[in-house]
């Protein structure tokens, strides 16, 4: 390679470096808002090499990434905001990760980098917000030149970086600091936010320390700095159920996003302190969103999971002996369980898999249960799956809907315990799962195994009939404004508690919830059965989902969280049972 082609060659390597890198001051010349002598603008790497001169860096910047590869753009940007208690920005490696992981998504990137530490006499995130309000503008500003479009702007975020990314997304109306330019006439509302374990949610740690009553107590609110004003927009939450800065701070905004009816996603991670967790999951909430483009086509998920081939053995059993059935009525079907043994058994676990349909009708060989069934069999899994006594009972009869069907699946719990050794599985790694009615009936299965739901027949009901987990999908009838219908507030007003047939009694399980967010059946039931375990001291792991509805799983388009829910159901119990 000749001399001059080299030279030249390197030039323009250089230059796209610089460019990839390129850092733009938020703020004109003497015109930053609150300024103070003590704050700085640096991530924690710069601000801690020995040649930092902190006089070179006291302007917030944006810094901005390379270009995504033509054949990926999607035609939108990425805020990178870091967290750090307002003390630092210290995500450095999440900032890298996100850079990366985004821009090989087709998002065009650019860190932004507030001053740090708090201010004096303002509250701790004045500074940071008045930054925060300048960088959109900027960030809107620059599209044409970039190439992005100006109303596809989103923010992915990281503690005290998702308090301010809340407050960019639910309050750009309210101005932050008094306007120094023209470019101040620049809208500065985000069109969606991912918010990473966001600090300072609730009034027990608004002022800037971890929630110092978790979250808890009749005096502790979402706090006031968040307007949710008309421009609030759709966002993903995700939050460790063990963060100090509370997981109620995350559920009390999804909440509100749901009385506004905005599309919000939650997803909550159990046995888990303050960290950035489910990237995939907001890939996944972007892409449903149509933040990524347009949507590949639904599939069909029963197409997806046509046979039985990793099952090894099938048997069929009734779950009562002749004339013996508690509370018989001629009108509905006769009860069986069935099981399903893998050919290669990865664990002593038994799932057991049932439908729902309004408590008028069950099918163990439904879509809510087959894909299931066959998924967990080629995991390793043994599987039962159980049809109950349907349709409701009559009114004469004086028993709530779910009365029958909750006497069969304590009766099949103990069938399933009683055999368990015989069959090389463990009979106390038992778990259960429904959706929507079934879904209700594993919450009485989870929280009121104490209580009889039939006298004994047998030596068998001498079995207790607890479980070890439990998987509700879309559980339906969970709270008091839709207790035998859709819920009539969504689930959202204080006056829709959960149902009292829940005892949470001692031998009350942890729970997987998915939920689709926009489901009649509302996504509410799911999330304040999750916050009455929290409170219990039990770890559950929560996911909603953006614009789906009811049996959202029924046709799904791939790389959304109702294509991969499956996954998240093998993910769990992975983790509860020690599964590689």
């Amino acid at each position: 390679m000749k001399l001059k082609t080299y030279l030249l060659l390197l030039a323009l390597l250089c230059s796209a470096s610089l460019y990839a890198f390129e850092r733009v001051p938020v703020w004109p010349k003497g015109k930053m808002p609150s300024q103070q002598s003590h704050q700085i603008a640096a991530m924690t790497d710069e601000a801690g090499k020995p040649e930092f001169n902190a006089d070179k860096h006291r302007t917030a910047y944006l810094e901005w990434g390379d270009k995504p590869a033509k054949e990926v753009d999607n035609d939108a940007c990425m805020i990178l905001i870091s967290g750090g208690g307002y003390d630092s920005c210290c995500d450095v490696g999440l900032i890298k990760m996100w850079r990366e992981r985004l821009t090989a998504l087709g998002f065009q990137t650019v860190n932004f980098v507030y001053r740090t530490p708090r201010p004096v006499g303002l509250p701790v995130y004045q500074t940071a917000w008045e930054d925060g309000q300048r960088a959109v503008r900027m960030v809107r500003k620059e599209a044409e030149k970039r190439g992005y479009n100006p109303e596809k702007i989103g923010v992915i975020s990281m503690s005290a970086g998702s308090h301010l990314a809340l407050l960019l997304a639910t309050s750009s109306q309210t101005p932050a600091y008094e306007r120094v330019d023209k470019l101040d006439d620049v809208p500065c509302h985000i069109n969606w936010a991912v918010v990473n374990a966001p600090a300072y949610v609730t009034t027990d740690g608004e002022t800037g320390t971890p929630a110092m009553r978790e979250g808890y107590g009749v005096d502790v609110k979402l706090s006031e700095v968040f307007k949710f004003d008309e421009k609030t927009c759709p966002m993903t939450l995700q939050h460790g159920g063990l963060d100090q800065y509370t997981p109620n701070g995350s559920t009390l905004i999804y909440r509100r996003l749901r009385e506004m009816k905005i599309p919000a996603e939650l997803h909550l991670y159990p046995n888990r302190g303050h960290g950035a967790f489910g990237f995939d999951r907001a890939v996944e909430f972007m892409r449903q969103m149509g933040y990524m483009g347009a949507l590949e086509p639904e599939e069909e998920l029963m197409a997806r999971y046509p046979n039985d081939d990793a099952r090894a053995e099938h048997i069929v059993q009734d779950v009562w002996p002749e004339g013996k059935m508690p509370s018989a009525q001629e009108h509905q079907c006769k009860p069986y369980i069935e099981w399903h043994i893998p050919k290669n058994k990865t664990t002593d676990a038994i799932q057991i898999i049932y439908s729902g349909g309004s408590y008028m009708g069950n099918g163990p060989d439904s879509f809510e249960v087959a894909p299931a069934r066959r998924y967990l069999n080629e995991m390793g899994v043994t599987v039962v799956t159980m049809l109950y006594r349907t349709p409701r009972p009559t009114k004469e009869s004086g028993l709530a809907k779910h009365t029958s069907a909750w006497q069969d699946l304590q009766r099949a719990i103990r069938l399933v315990r009683s055999q368990a050794a015989e069959r090389g599985l463990d009979p106390n790694k038992i778990g259960i799962m429904g959706s929507s009615a079934g879904g209700h009936l594993t919450l009485m299965g989870v929280t009121s195994s104490r209580q009889r739901a039939y006298l004994p027949i047998d030596k068998l009901d001498l079995l207790p009939c607890n479980v070890q987990w439990g998987i509700g999908i879309y559980p339906a009838y969970a709270l008091t404004d839709g207790a035998d219908q859709h819920n009539t507030t969504g689930g959202n007003a204080d006056s829709a508690v959960l149902v009292p047939e829940f005892n949470f009694d001692l031998s009350t399980a942890p729970m997987l919830f998915i939920h689709g967010d926009s489901d009649g059946w509302a996504a509410m039931n799911s999330v304040k059965v999750w916050e009455k375990m929290r409170a219990m001291g039990i770890q559950s792991e929560l996911h909603t989902l953006a614009l789906r509805d009811h049996c959202f799983q029924i046709k799904a388009a791939p790389g959304t969280g109702s294509y991969g829910y499956l996954d998240r159901i093998g993910e769990y119990l992975k983790q509860q049972l020690g599964i590689k």
